[in-house]
């Protein structure tokens, strides 16, 4: 999944992606309003963190604006306060759900898990695909039973390649789903990702290369 995580206290906010990435969450960062409208228009988000107290355009603001423009990011709404008063207001915003500071990460990384999962059209909580078997939540993946080590990328794309259900998956939907905004698009990165991948798979080979189109299982 992709995820945008805005909050313009700069040490906290690359402190929760770094721990987002280590879980194998694509990540990017903004650290004001204006900025993270920018990229939620850009790229396609699963997910955005979403402080509410941003300086030039208020974090409610920036909920209703995403909501408004149709956006498909579940929004997760972060607050110095844990009011009742507090959370009604955010989730009438159009929040989807909301955390107050401090929070424990463990409940971050749940709660972006769920909302990425209502995103998404409904999936089993185990993918299975002939001898593969793949658990998100538990971050395993197993073929006839033997355990993948998997890289956080590998499994990111492995992932997205289950989840399409045997439906072609391009590079670019690839690397935009798996990868950050500082993964270069003319560089090799997911071709060479798939590689190590399937050599990991083993034999025989499920990954499919479709010409001019991307992959699939």
């Amino acid at each position: 999944m992709r995820v945008l995580v805005v909050d313009d206290h700069v040490e906290l906010a690359e402190t929760v992606a770094g721990g987002l990435r280590r879980e194998g969450i694509a990540v990017d960062l903004a650290f004001d309003g204006l900025t993270a409208l920018e990229r939620a228009e850009i790229n396609g988000y699963d997910v955005v963190v979403l402080d509410r107290d941003l300086p030039g355009l208020h974090g409610d603001e920036v909920c209703a604006a995403l909501v408004r423009g149709g956006s498909r990011a579940r929004v997760l709404m972060l607050t110095a306060s844990g009011r009742i008063a507090d959370r009604v207001e955010g989730l009438a915003l159009g929040a989807d759900d909301y955390l107050a500071k401090p929070f424990a990460f463990a409940e971050l990384v749940a709660r972006i898990r769920a909302l990425a999962r209502r995103a998404q059209p409904a999936l089993p909580p185990v993918l299975v695909h002939g001898e593969l078997r793949l658990d998100p939540a538990r971050r395993t993946a197993r073929r006839a039973g033997r355990e993948l080590a998997l890289s956080p990328k590998e499994f990111a794309v492995l992932e997205l390649l289950m989840a399409a259900q045997g439906a072609v998956v391009s590079a670019e939907e690839l690397l935009e789903r798996a990868w950050d905004e500082a993964a270069d698009p003319f560089s090799q990165t997911v071709k060479v990702t798939v590689s190590r991948l399937r050599r990991k798979l083993g034999e025989p080979q499920v990954i499919e290369t479709v010409e001019r189109a991307g992959y699939r299982l």
